[in-house]
């Protein structure tokens, strides 16, 4: 028997003001999936996530999340919710393992001494237990802040932009443990810019001027896109630049070092357009692959004329 959703809400709404920043979101995240949440920013994608975690009452719509209705039982979400925010906001002056008995602590944590111990040396944390959090480097202050997330054994994360200001590595690493967790049934909603890490979810919502616009697989939504790309190369690709950007057909056009990547939804005149403009150029062209990017690129263009 498949279990309920983690996460199922209708029609959320919330506004601040006169401006909707919510605008009637739907979605629903699978129990043990790994959930990509994109955006671009100011799109409402926090403000969602708060909704769904109990740190904000709706102004319409309903769900449920882990079981609990969103509107009446926000107390039992956070208990059941790990949330880790983009903004590093433990104690600076205090060290790792200070925090945790912090955190501990407000979560009573019983005995507080023997969780703080496994969690500090599930996520490799033990040999700097001591030291200062200010002191820590980006990637060991994203750790620990996972650390505080998962102490009280939660059984859905919710990450807003964790990795944003971190190096390669330790996005890797961070993302290595995500995927361990889920692998214990852990769900996990995320919301995030790097296409590689949208690309490692399960599926994906996405999310602009406050609507829920497209959802699914990567591979499903590259293919309902129905987007047709094609790579110029050479030395004039800087004038089919220039070129390109007026012409019928052309809907993106973004330089990779010397090559022009061309994207639109008309096949047949994005084929016409470069052809000509490759043969003014001196350039070549090959047919490839639209990537996610291309296809967020697309839909927060789409949507910017539909808000307009």
């Amino acid at each position: 028997m498949t279990p309920p959703p983690a996460i199922d809400v209708h029609n959320l709404v919330k506004r601040f003001g006169d401006r909707t920043v919510v605008d009637h979101v739907s979605m629903q995240v699978a129990a043990g999936e790994i959930a990509g949440f994109l955006g671009p920013n100011g799109s409402g994608k926090t403000t969602t996530i708060r909704l769904m975690c109990g740190l904000l009452i709706p102004g319409g719509g309903e769900g449920q999340v882990l079981g609990h209705d969103i509107r009446r039982d926000g107390a039992a979400i956070k208990r059941e919710v790990g949330y880790m925010t983009q903004r590093f906001s433990f104690y600076e002056d205090l060290t790792i393992e200070e925090n945790l008995n912090f955190v501990a602590g407000l979560y009573g944590l019983d005995p507080a001494r023997q969780a703080v111990a496994d969690t500090l040396a599930n996520l490799g944390l033990t040999s700097r237990k001591r030291q200062l959090a200010g002191s820590l480097s980006g990637g060991w202050k994203q750790r620990l802040a996972l650390a505080a997330c998962i102490m009280h054994r939660p059984r859905l994360l919710m990450l807003g932009e964790p990795t944003a200001g971190v190096d390669p590595k330790a996005r890797r690493e961070f993302w290595d443990e995500i995927h361990q967790l889920a692998a214990t049934g852990l769900t996990v909603l995320v919301s995030t810019h790097y296409m590689d890490e949208a690309e490692g979810c399960h599926k994906i919502n996405y999310i602009a001027y406050g609507k829920l616009i497209a959802r699914g697989t990567v591979a499903e939504m590259v293919r309902e896109a129905d987007l047709s790309t094609v790579v110029l190369e050479g030395p004039g690709v800087a004038e089919a630049a220039r070129l390109l950007r007026s012409l019928p057909g052309v809907d993106q056009v973004a330089a990779y070092g010397n090559a022009l990547h061309v994207i639109g939804r008309d096949g047949p005149a994005l084929l016409r357009a470069t052809r000509d403009v490759a043969t003014r150029t001196g350039t070549t062209r090959h047919e490839a692959a639209p990537s996610l990017e291309d296809v967020f690129i697309q839909l927060v263009g789409e949507a910017q004329e539909t808000a307009a």
